[in-house]
């Protein structure tokens, strides 16, 4: 009987298996590392990109950040021309708030009322008169706070009575203190009312004469 040894037979299939193994497994490592380079150059480009975009981004950014700084410069210029073109025109208007005044006050204030005073400051006018009754008064607010298209929100500060004249010829009056606002041609036409106006000096000194006029 003839007796065959295998083992190194196998032991050689073994060594061939062994190194087919690890030539594989080095392949594998390689197209591993192959891959992982690849991949890390594609996200390095990426996040290149993505930077490239976000300082671009920063940049138009600052861009608008100044061109915002400067709109905001050009609207206050713009707000401040148009305050000194409003002043200037209300200087130009209060002018005239004399005659509106006087004419105003002719047509408002009604019988039984005597103006002996009236001061004018800040757009609103004090008038301190006499009345032959609270009823006049009252009429008199009535009057300048609804009827008058340049007087608005009238206010009664005081009313007292009061004694004018002497012996047999005093009589009993009260004395009331009014402050009223005046409008300005502005004011006036914003808020939609129609009114008269005195022509010149010569109607303000006739409206001024009339007022006077009305006593009790």
């Amino acid at each position: 009987m003839i007796k065959i040894n295998l083992l190194p037979h196998r032991e050689e299939k073994r060594k061939q298996r062994k190194a087919a193994f690890l030539r594989m497994l080095a392949l594998s490592a390689v197209m591993g590392g192959a891959l992982v380079v690849a991949a890390g150059g594609i996200i390095a480009a990426q996040i290149s990109e993505q930077n490239q975009r976000n300082d671009f981004i920063k940049a138009e950014n600052a861009k608008l950040d100044n061109q915002i700084k400067e709109i905001k410069t050009l609207k206050e210029e713009i707000e401040a021309l148009k305050a000194r073109q409003q002043a200037v025109e209300d200087l130009q208007s209060d002018r005239n708030q004399p005659v509106y005044l006087m004419d105003e006050l002719a047509r408002q204030v009604p019988e039984g009322i005597y103006l002996r005073s009236f001061k004018e400051e800040n757009q609103r006018v004090v008038l301190m008169g006499y009345a032959q009754s609270n009823e006049r008064v009252s009429e008199l607010l009535r009057n300048l706070g609804n009827n008058s298209p340049w007087l608005e929100r009238p206010d009664l500060i005081e009313i007292r009575l009061a004694s004018l004249g002497q012996g047999k010829d005093a009589k009993k009056v009260y004395d009331f203190t009014v402050n009223v606002g005046i409008k300005r041609p502005r004011d006036k036409d914003a808020a939609g009312g129609a009114g008269g106006t005195a022509g010149g000096a010569a109607g303000s000194a006739a409206a001024a004469d009339a007022a006077a006029a009305k006593k009790s």
